[in-house]
């Protein structure tokens, strides 16, 4: 360890495996190939824009799955000398690319679609046959949303679900649970669509159809890129890991004050931490290195997911003024949880 003005530590704990955002993920990817394939042969017969445009929403959510749990392999990775802090962050990273395809091509090619059918309205053929693969792809979907939904309601909590995918600090965990549910509005509006288009001799509502579903997952991916966007830039971790550590080193008799503790997401599973402590003044060199192992193990032994611990000796003057210089006049006012 060295002394100075900075105190570091690495905690060499690894994080935490994902596995209950893993299984979801695989149980997306598997319904979802199951489902595109049959989608694109009933659009092909049936001349259907908003099955052709089901077909390529269940297409690009396959793609996303695979990209999502590239990024969960990616952000695995142990530190290295290159990236010092480790690769948490490509799951970040990857989740935010999921996002900008669900809209580039999900929704960008499924409004192309709609308009394109308006334009230039066909009748339906076969409609038994979207009818069919839209009662198979309900089924297929609908499990892979129960099980999303049974992994996110455990990990909310008291949350509400709008909380939970705010304050989330795991893509995976939301982003199946919304393009589950997207999936299973967008076979609800095919169907209707596909009736009511084959009954009023009206094919004009196929078009309509496939412009709504591409809406749907331009919102849809909105709003998983700008959780994905906070999270990538930079977030703090829950506040309760703060406050948690922040007790740790209250109970220290040497330790005068804690000016501060500042958290850092990097991964679902990677927090790092900055400590500003103000030690007794009786205390020797050995005495603090003594004194830092100690609060490392402690937060070792409550949160194995802090995989880096700073610890700063500091006044709480110079604390405050370096609080001042980070928070200047006009920036965005700092929330309750930080110091």
């Amino acid at each position: 360890m060295t002394t100075g003005p900075n105190t570091h530590r690495s905690l060499t704990t690894r994080p935490k495996p994902q596995g209950s955002s893993k299984f979801v993920v695989y149980v997306a990817l598997a319904g979802n190939l199951l489902v595109s394939a049959t989608k694109f042969i009933a659009a092909s017969v049936s001349g259907s824009a908003a099955m052709m445009s089901e077909g390529i929403h269940s297409l690009v959510d396959t793609l996303n799955e695979v990209l999502l749990l590239y990024g969960m392999h990616r952000s695995k990775q142990t530190a290295d000398p290159i990236h010092p802090l480790g690769y948490g962050r490509e799951l970040y990273f990857w989740s935010f690319v999921v996002a900008m395809l669900l809209f580039a091509i999900g929704g960008g090619v499924s409004f192309y679609q709609g308009i394109v059918r308006i334009a230039a309205p066909r009748a339906l053929e076969n409609t038994q046959i979207i009818y069919i693969v839209l009662g198979l792809s309900a089924v297929f979907e609908g499990y892979s949303w129960w099980v999303s939904k049974q992994a996110f309601r455990k990990a909310k909590g008291r949350l509400s679900y709008w909380q939970a995918v705010r304050r989330s600090k795991d893509p995976p965990a939301f982003m199946v649970l919304l393009e589950d549910s997207a999936a299973l509005v967008g076979i609800a509006i095919v169907a209707i669509a596909t009736f009511a288009a084959d009954r009023f001799s009206l094919p004009e509502l196929d078009g309509v159809a496939s412009l709504l579903i591409g809406l749907m997952l331009g919102a849809t991916a909105s709003v998983i890129a700008r959780e994905c966007k906070g999270l990538l830039i930079g977030e703090q971790a829950n506040p309760s890991v703060a406050a948690s550590i922040r007790e740790i080193t209250d109970g220290e008799p040497d330790v005068a004050n804690v000016n501060g503790v500042v958290t850092f997401q990097l991964g679902p599973e990677h927090i790092v931490v900055a400590l500003s402590l103000e030690f007794a003044d009786r205390l020797r060199t050995p005495d603090i290195e003594r004194l830092v192992a100690d609060i490392e193990s402690k937060v070792r032994a409550r949160h194995p997911e802090v995989v880096t611990l700073f610890v700063k000796p500091q006044t709480p003057a110079a604390f405050a003024d370096g609080r001042r210089r980070r928070f200047k006049v006009g920036a965005r006012k700092p929330s309750v949880s930080e110091p």
